[in-house]
């Protein structure tokens, strides 16, 4: 079984029920990290949480939510490993995974309604890395990592 954190903040909350129904449903196991409520807290602390859930092997994939998307997912990139994608749209949340092995994947909940969410978690967590001509640029993402993540 694959086994999901999950993290948003207040801002990405609106999205959260309908992205763990649509994983539960698809198999996934969920690991919560919160938040639990709508009031004010600071996403980089549950993008971090997440990131190093996948990045540590304790999780597989990981979904970071946030009002844009945009805070939670440069969050969840710092840490050595994680490769989060900002989706909009399904395109991109298929392209993500079958180029860039996207580990985890950002939405943001002033930007996509939950239906919208659903359908791009969908995409993505059953989309496949093609590999091949891909690997070579995922390699260089790594060798980027070790030169500045120290």
């Amino acid at each position: 079984m694959t086994k999901v954190a999950i993290g948003c903040d207040h801002g990405g909350i609106v999205l959260k029920d309908a992205v763990v129904s649509t994983l539960t449903d698809l198999g996934a196991e969920i690991v919560d990290f919160g938040t639990m409520t709508d009031q004010s807290v600071d996403y980089p602390e549950f993008g971090l949480k997440v990131a190093e859930a996948a990045a540590e092997g304790k999780c597989d994939l990981g979904v970071v939510m946030c009002g844009t998307g945009i805070g939670i997912s440069i969050s969840a990139n710092k840490v050595p490993g994680v490769r989060c994608a900002l989706v909009t749209n399904e395109f991109m949340a298929t392209a993500t995974k079958n180029h860039n092995n996207a580990n985890v994947l950002a939405l943001g909940g002033r930007v996509l309604t939950p239906d919208e969410a659903k359908a791009l978690v969908k995409v993505w967590y059953t989309a496949e890395y093609e590999g091949g001509r891909h690997q070579k640029r995922l390699d260089m993402i790594t060798a980027i990592e070790k030169k500045y993540m120290k």
